[in-house]
């Protein structure tokens, strides 16, 4: 065991976000979205039974966002024609990134197939349990100073 580390933060996924240089893009995906077949060239970390919120915030206290780009976050927008409302969970991540990176937390809104394309670029997918649509969010990591 290991002290200050958020405990849902396994072994596995720790080793993950090491591994990870600035600039290299990390994914938390929700349980609709095609983890395993759009990470065929990342690394799938299975999070199963845990949400994305609870998961960015985690990730939050050891991950450093880029702040050498527009917008260090990007959001799956809502697909054209979709009458569904803008999605709840959009602002618990709003402040869970401004809690964590209050100067850099942009966001980007990223079309639905343009963000399965950067997502199947990204370093890892985290695949989650999360039951939100549209609870998709990439994050592009940045250095430690």
């Amino acid at each position: 065991m290991l002290k200050g580390i958020p405990k849902i933060l396994s072994p596995e996924l720790l080793k993950v976000l090491c591994e990870m240089g600035h600039g290299d893009e990390l994914v938390l995906a929700d349980g609709n979205f095609p983890s395993e077949s759009v990470g065929k060239n990342a690394i799938v970390v299975r999070m199963d039974g845990h949400g994305v919120p609870e998961l960015l915030d985690a990730i939050l206290t050891v991950f450093p966002l880029d702040a050498y780009v527009s917008a260090p976050a990007g959001l799956m927008a809502v697909a054209a024609g979709d009458t569904c409302p803008t999605p709840e969970i959009w602002q618990r991540y709003d402040e869970i990134l401004c809690a964590h990176e209050p100067d850099n937390h942009q966001v980007e809104m990223i079309e639905r197939f343009a963000f399965y394309e950067r997502a199947k670029k990204a370093y890892a997918i985290i695949a989650t349990g999360e039951e939100a649509i549209y609870a998709n969010i990439l994050l592009k990591k940045g250095v430690v100073k």
